[in-house]
């Protein structure tokens, strides 16, 4: 009985042991920190939504933090156990939580988290916070291993109090608009591992203590603007396994201590601005496995050391100014999978030695700039598998190269820019492959149907060829088509009706062929649609689908007025209608049509006149209405269009297609020639043409707001008034033309301040006194440009002004003059006088001799 009493006991006892509460939830302030953020969230969520609208998404990102249960079984929450088996959160991963909202959610929503010291991973990443990074909240975190930022809409300058954080491991602020100079103080992370600072405005140079962190494995200073290069302390991070440093325009020699980085895994300093050569010392790298060098300015031969990094997998060296033959060391990189040497400057035969790589899977030769030459006599007989082959502007010629067939794994090809003949092979038509790109070749023939029954063509890019024929039936059968461009061929007839059922085409340029009949092209995605200078009539079509950002029917036949359902496209942003025949009024249509970026209506026959309203236009920044019976005044709303205010960026945009091809021109009057603006570039440019309409009145004052305009035409009308002083303002201007109008008065004075201005015509207008002088005014001298005016005068054409008659002037022609008279008078008073004075003698003598007689 006492061993059954004493049994019991014991069970007693680990029965009260185990029912009471051993502390293994948060801490209770742990756990209203995190419901403090959250209900601060929710606010902010609720006061900025409308929970009628439907577009309201509910905040429901932290459903799971409720109050009555342990915080360590949240989502998105990590706890671990302490020494005294009690929990604490030591892993908050809050990226994509804040909601995206009109307005801003400044970072001192944070602070409730920046009091959870026990904080060792700390994801904020992908949100919308705003404002300065709360330096004061963060050096609390004192235990903090890992810290990703990247993503959101942070300013400023780093925190000093981050550099506190000697635990740090992982740091990634990237992609915010973080600027200033890097601090020395990088040098006090000394476990720092990764340091990602990529998409920021950061500048100057790269700390040399930077280079004194030995833990670093990844360095990533992408896409920013620093200047000064790279630091030769570089050469100090021995264990640095990558070494990221794209796109941040880094300049100056790749400096020869990147040699010493034996243990580089990956380099990449790719899209920055470093020139000289490539160092011999990269040699050294033998542990590397990729290597990017491209875009940058390069020159050179490729160095022979590169073929003793037989770990390279990736080798990329394009888009520099490299010149020399392709090395033939880099044979003995027997695990290169990827060699890109296109758009450089080569020298030399194309070696077959390239295909008899068994690794190799993408190659990328040729391009812009090269002189590489192909041996068409070359029997190729490939024991590599391509997925890519890029040989664009080889100078080859013949037939397309069936040794391509055997690539059965091959899915991109572009062989553009060649010397093809031929038809389209049928043997291609009959492989999977998703990218066909054969542009500026001379390609004749129909296409062949089989090529539309592929399950793989996603992009087929066959412009500026001979190809003739109508297009195939079947081309809707190519499901997966996302870009389709046949321009500059001879194609006719109709579009296919079943063009309609590509679901995927996001871009379709049938331009300059000569189809006709009706347009089918409502693709629910497509988003740019070229079919420019082609034999198409009627009226416009308006199936386009509501995601058209491109739209281009110039040089056709359409007639008819605008329709109105074109502000249907709510995303348009280019609208190209020229050389057309199209009526209607033009304040009914376009200015409800905000998106508008560019906008061409050149060369038809729309009436009526430019409304107030076109100030709602706020993206436009190309405006062409040249051409038409345009009638009324200038809006002075016109100043107040926003992107013709701006100073253009002069960093072009990437545009979503634009990674693969380069479209059409678009075709502008710029300076006293239509010339094709490059689509990569027309953000650089803002242009605003309303010549040869019927326009009256005044200029606006306005107009001279508009210091982003790089041309201002608006010749041809009826416009009368004096030029605006405000023109001094347009300090981007290149091009102005106020020809052929009634305008009078002075050029002001303020045109010297046009310090871009290269063509100015005033010419056949009312005006007159002194042309200014100074900056670009000097230069003016073309006599046409202000011909026939009623009374201009100046240096440029050669007049004298008035005013430029000093008064002294006067005075020294009267003493000329005067001059003059008294040496004529000498010369000819001499021979008087002395003739006068000889008979004045002979009279006095004649005199006495009488009067001598007489007294006699």
């Amino acid at each position: 009985m006492a061993t059954i009493i004493k049994s019991l006991s014991i069970l007693s006892i680990l029965f009260i042991l185990n029912s009471i509460p051993i502390s293994s939830s948060c801490p209770i302030h742990q756990k209203q920190a995190l419901l403090q953020f959250k209900s601060t969230l929710t606010t902010i969520s609720n006061s900025n939504s409308d929970s009628n609208s439907d577009d309201y998404i509910p905040f429901t990102e932290l459903d799971s933090w409720d109050p009555k249960t342990d915080c360590c079984t949240w989502d998105r929450v990590n706890c671990t156990r302490t020494r005294n088996k009690t929990r604490t959160v030591v892993e908050l991963y809050l990226y994509s939580v804040v909601p995206l909202l009109e307005t801003p959610v400044f970072s001192n929503v944070l602070t409730p988290v920046f009091g959870i010291r026990t904080l060792k991973v700390l994801d904020i990443s992908m949100n919308s916070l705003a404002g300065e990074i709360p330096g004061d909240g963060i050096g609390n975190l004192t235990g903090l291993v890992h810290l990703d930022m990247m993503q959101n809409n942070f300013n400023g300058s780093i925190p000093r109090q981050i550099f506190g954080l000697t635990s740090l491991r992982y740091l990634d602020m990237s992609s915010n608009s973080l600027e200033g100079e890097l601090l020395p103080e990088f040098g006090l992370l000394r476990n720092l591992t990764t340091l990602v600072l990529s998409v920021n405005h950061f500048k100057g140079s790269i700390p040399a203590e930077l280079f004194e962190l030995e833990s670093l494995r990844v360095v990533d200073l992408s896409n920013n603007s620093f200047t000064d290069g790279l630091s030769s302390e570089v050469g100090k991070l021995r264990s640095l396994e990558s070494l990221k440093l794209n796109e941040n325009f880094l300049t100056g020699n790749v400096p020869d201590e990147i040699g010493n980085l034996t243990k580089l895994t990956e380099l990449s300093l790719a899209q920055n601005q470093f020139f000289g050569g490539i160092l011999l010392s990269i040699g050294n790298l033998k542990n590397l496995e990729s290597l990017d060098l491209s875009e940058n300015l390069l020159s050179g031969q490729i160095p022979a050391g590169i073929g003793e990094l037989v770990n390279l997998t990736t080798l990329d060296l394009s888009k520099n100014r490299l010149t020399g033959p392709i090395q033939s060391s880099l044979r003995n990189l027997t695990k290169l999978e990827t060699l890109r040497l296109k758009n450089n400057m080569l020298t030399g035969e194309i070696p077959s030695w390239l295909f008899k790589m068994k690794t190799l899977k993408k190659l990328f030769i040729g391009g812009e700039a090269s002189r590489l030459i192909w041996n068409n006599k070359t029997k190729i007989v490939p024991r590599c598998s391509l997925e890519q082959l890029g040989m664009p502007s080889c100078g080859i010629s013949g037939h397309i190269p069936e040794w391509i067939s055997t690539q059965k794994d091959l899915d991109f090809l572009d062989l553009s820019g060649n010397q093809f003949e031929g038809g389209f092979p049928n043997w291609l038509a009959k492989m999977d492959v998703g990218s066909i790109i054969l542009s500026d070749n001379k390609l004749t023939g129909k296409l062949p149907p089989q090529l539309f029954e592929s399950g793989s063509l996603s992009v087929l890019a066959l412009s500026r060829n001979n190809f003739s024929g109508e297009l195939p039936e079947n081309i809707g059968n190519a499901r997966t088509i996302m870009i389709l461009m046949l321009s500059g061929n001879n194609f006719s007839g109709h579009i296919p009706v079943s063009i309609s059922k590509i679901y995927r085409l996001l871009l379709l340029d049938l331009s300059r062929n000569r189809l006709s009949g009706p347009v089918f092209a409502d693709n629910p995605l497509l988003a740019y649609i070229d079919l420019s200078y082609n034999e198409f009539s009627g009226e416009i079509p308006v199936t386009f689908s509501t995601e058209t950002q491109i739209l281009s029917l110039g040089g056709n036949k359409f007639s008819g007025d605008l329709p109105v359902n074109l502000t249907n496209l709510v995303n348009l942003e280019h609208l190209d209608l020229h050389d057309n025949n199209i009526t209607g009024n033009f304040q009914d249509v376009i200015p409800q049509i905000v998106s508008l970026q560019v906008l061409d209506l050149r060369n038809n026959s729309l009436i009526g006149f430019m409304p107030k309203a076109i100030s709602n236009l706020a993206s436009l920044r190309i405006l062409d209405l040249s051409g038409n019976n345009l009638a009324g005044s200038i809006p002075r709303e016109i100043g107040n269009l926003a992107r013709m205010i701006e100073t253009p960026d002069m960093k072009p945009t990437v545009d979503i297609f634009n990674f693969l091809i380069e479209f059409q021109d678009l075709l502008l009057n710029w300076k006293n020639s239509f010339r094709g603006l490059s689509s990569r570039k027309l953000d650089i440019y803002s242009f605003l043409d309303l010549s040869n309409n019927r326009i009256s009145g005044e200029i606006p004052a306005t107009l001279g707001n508009l210091k982003g305009l790089k041309l201002l035409n608006i010749s041809h009308n009826r416009i009368s008034g004096n030029i605006p002083v405000s023109f001094g303002n347009l300090e981007g201007i290149e091009s102005l033309d106020l020809s052929h109008n009634e305008i009078s008065g002075l050029i002001p004075q303020s045109f010297s301040k046009l310090n871009q201005l290269a063509i100015l015509d005033v010419s056949n207008n009312k005006l007159m006194g002194k042309i200014p002088t100074g900056g670009q005014m000097s230069t003016m001298n073309e006599l046409n440009s202000f011909a026939n005016n009623s009374g201009l005068c100046g240096m440029q054409i050669r007049i004298v002004c008035p005013e430029d008659i000093r008064p002294s002037d006067d005075h020294e022609v009267e003493d000329e003059t005067l001059s003059w008279f008294s040496w004529e008078a000498t010369w000819v008073g001499f021979p008087v006088g002395l003739f006068s004075s000889i008979l004045f003698m002979a009279y006095s003598l004649n005199f006495l001799n009488l009067r001598s007689f007489r007294i006699l």
